[in-house]
């Protein structure tokens, strides 16, 4: 769920730029007194959005523990234990269901497809390491194992696109074919599953009576793992086919189509609706404006379009070095740049920066959305601070905006940690856009 990378550019040179950017995480990582990893303001955004799974896809005292055992800015540490948990919980799994357990076993397999998604995290920097497919791998098993024993089941999907599919969930509410509204739901920048959708939105609108399709597009979870395929910026090229498909699918009331992005999701949603009229209404999770420009926060504003013109130069040394310099000194930079790399098909961090450029709202493609629009705002945003108002101000449509803060425990990036907060003024505001007053 953690997005792009505020980059540091100073004048002075890549030394200065280093210790620029190294302050500011710094001061960020301390803001809120993180009880574990204070020195890692990467791996405790991580650690909270474990601890901030819900709809039980997580136990705390789980995470707690695992946490405790984590070498702090160590990936290998992280992806050992996070992969011993869930071995542990995927095997208590399969007793369960061995003896006949099917809640049990549903929840221990639901909880090992987590910490298994997690474990790989931090891998990305070596696209090669066997441990991320072997991981990829074992949460998709547990999460097919968990959704079989929900009632009804919720059911693995293909959905046709180009020339392969995208993998994604179809819940529903109950057996029936009732035409009822569908919310669509997609995640963001670091392969945030449809797996992971589950607690991130889907089982909270589907107890407010709406069926949710959960997919992943290109550069996420599934394609990205399953064929290397990466992000593409006109989103609306993966979403109209999901929607293609979301009409065929049973219970589906066609007027009442609902989309939903997480995180970069923010971008590629709005992006998606701008084109896509069948898009009802839409929901941005934080809202993001111009996702190449979060890219390059602390280059000074005098300096960022020759910074963008460089990005593309075929060679560019001191742009190169400053970039590094970033890398070293912000574990966030480290993981953002590697994993942009990774799920963008882009050779080099400037490659990946120079990439990032395309994803935005801009040229008036924010001011085409026309379904009511709702864009939420962390306050404690690490990674896209001040993007939420930028897409409301260039919203034309019907719009609001719905601000979360630290004082209530929600003003983390998309909210982590406090999912039923958040989705209750989510669907709340869904509710009354559809004019729909209770489900059944």
């Amino acid at each position: 769920m953690s997005a792009g990378i505020p980059f540091a550019m100073m004048a002075a040179g890549s030394q200065a730029s280093a210790q620029s950017f190294s302050a500011t995480h710094a001061e960020a990582a301390q803001e809120g007194k993180p009880p574990l990893f204070p020195d890692n303001a990467q791996f405790w955004y991580e650690t909270r959005r474990a601890f901030g799974f819900g709809y039980g896809a997580r136990e705390f005292g789980e995470v707690l523990v695992t946490a405790g055992r984590i070498k702090s800015g160590d990936y290998d540490s992280w992806y050992e234990e996070w992969n011993r948990t869930a071995e542990k919980v995927a095997q208590e799994a399969a007793d369960q269901l061995a003896r006949g357990h099917r809640i049990s076993a549903r929840d221990s397999f639901l909880r090992a497809a987590s910490h298994y998604c997690t474990s790989e995290f931090f891998l990305h920097g070596n696209p090669r390491d066997p441990r991320i497919t072997s991981a990829y791998q074992k949460s998709v098993e547990c999460y097919t194992a968990s959704a079989k024993l929900f009632d009804p089941p919720i059911e693995p999907v293909e959905i046709p696109y180009e020339n392969t599919t995208l993998p994604g969930y179809f819940h529903r509410v109950d057996h029936s074919e009732r035409k009822r509204p569908l919310l669509i739901i997609h995640s963001g920048f670091d392969g945030g599953s449809a797996q992971e959708v589950h607690d991130s939105g889907a089982r909270a609108a589907v107890e407010r009576g709406y069926n949710v399709l959960a997919f992943d597009g290109p550069g996420q979870f599934g394609p990205i793992h399953r064929e290397g395929l990466p992000f593409r910026p006109d989103w609306e090229k993966v979403v109209t086919p999901v929607v293609d498909f979301a009409l065929t699918l049973p219970g589906v009331d066609p007027g009442k189509i609902a989309l939903m992005g997480i995180s970069m999701g923010g971008e590629l949603a709005p992006r998606a609706a701008a084109f896509e009229k069948r898009i009802a209404a839409l929901i941005a999770n934080d809202g993001v404006y111009d996702y190449g420009a979060a890219n390059l926060t602390y280059v000074p504003a005098e300096l960022r379009t020759a910074f963008v013109q460089m990005l593309t130069a075929k060679e560019a040394p001191q742009v190169d070095a400053m970039i590094e310099a970033a890398m070293k000194a912000s574990p966030t930079a480290a993981w953002a740049i590697t994993h942009g790399m990774y799920s963008m098909g882009a050779p080099t961090p400037r490659a990946y920066l120079a990439a990032a450029q395309a994803y935005n709202l801009r040229d008036g493609i924010a001011e085409t959305i026309s379904c009511p629009t709702l864009v939420c705002e962390a306050e404690g945003d690490m990674f896209f601070k001040g993007q939420p108002q930028e897409l409301f101000d260039h919203l034309t449509c019907p719009k609001t905006v719905l601000r979360f803060t630290e004082s209530e425990g929600a003003g983390a990036h998309c909210q982590v940690g406090a999912g039923r907060l958040a989705f209750a003024r989510m669907y709340d505001w869904l509710d009354e856009t559809f004019r729909i007053d209770g489900h059944s």
